[in-house]
């Protein structure tokens, strides 16, 4: 990776400031357009598409160096948007595969899967995202760069490679002609020990995923 890449912003800053914001801006139009159902069977290849290419955006950011903003601390940008409508809008409309099992933390060890939710995470992530782009809006550009940054290690970064991960599994399923078999492998005690937490938490989750699916977990 050359020096021009990682110090983009020093030597092109409105330059790398535009485009990130311009890959941040159709995520959020985007996804909100998804969101209104008008479209529900290119609902899953769309998002994976915008999903895709926001990370791109992210790994730019993730691969540049600290991004110190302007001022010490951060300026009120106003009222938070409200996600909720959105993430009941997406959660209705992937209701059949909406929750799927992630590994929280992989480099942790010993650690089961949980059930997570794509309707959940897009939503936080279309929060993290519009905090900063009020900021953008607002011309503190570096303060938008600084929280788009800080919130893709923190936080959105690691949420919408979860729910990548989870799209790019529903459409290989379908594209490879592969039912989602009965959920009879959830509970991850296998080659973890006798931890009781560890085995309850695969049978929760086997269970809520099983739900929506209209599958039955395993006994």
């Amino acid at each position: 990776m050359s020096d021009a890449t990682l110090h983009a912003t020093d030597q092109n800053p409105d330059d790398f400031a535009v485009q990130i914001a311009d890959q941040i801006e159709s995520f959020l139009v985007a996804v909100t357009e998804v969101a209104k159902g008008d479209e529900p069977e290119s609902a899953v290849p769309f998002l994976l598409l915008e999903v895709s290419q926001l990370l791109l955006a992210g790994g730019r950011l993730g691969a540049h160096e600290d991004i110190v903003p302007d001022e010490r601390y951060e300026p009120d940008s106003g009222p938070e948007p409200d996600v909720d409508a959105l993430r009941e809008n997406l959660a209705r409309l992937l209701e059949p595969i909406d929750v799927y099992s992630e590994v929280f933390d992989p480099y942790e060890p010993r650690k089961a899967p949980v059930p997570a939710r794509i309707s959940d995470d897009l939503a936080d992530v279309m929060a993290d995202l519009r905090h900063g782009m009020a900021h953008y809006r607002a011309g503190r550009t570096s303060e938008a760069l600084w929280w788009w940054q800080f919130s893709y290690f923190s936080n959105w970064g690691s949420t919408a490679s979860a729910t990548l991960r989870a799209l790019q599994s529903v459409l290989a399923h379908v594209r490879l002609d592969q039912p989602l078999a009965e959920l009879d492998g959830l509970d991850t005690d296998q080659g973890m020990g006798d931890d009781t937490l560890e085995i309850e938490a695969g049978r929760v989750m086997a269970e809520e995923i099983a739900g929506p699916l209209g599958l039955r977990p395993a006994k």
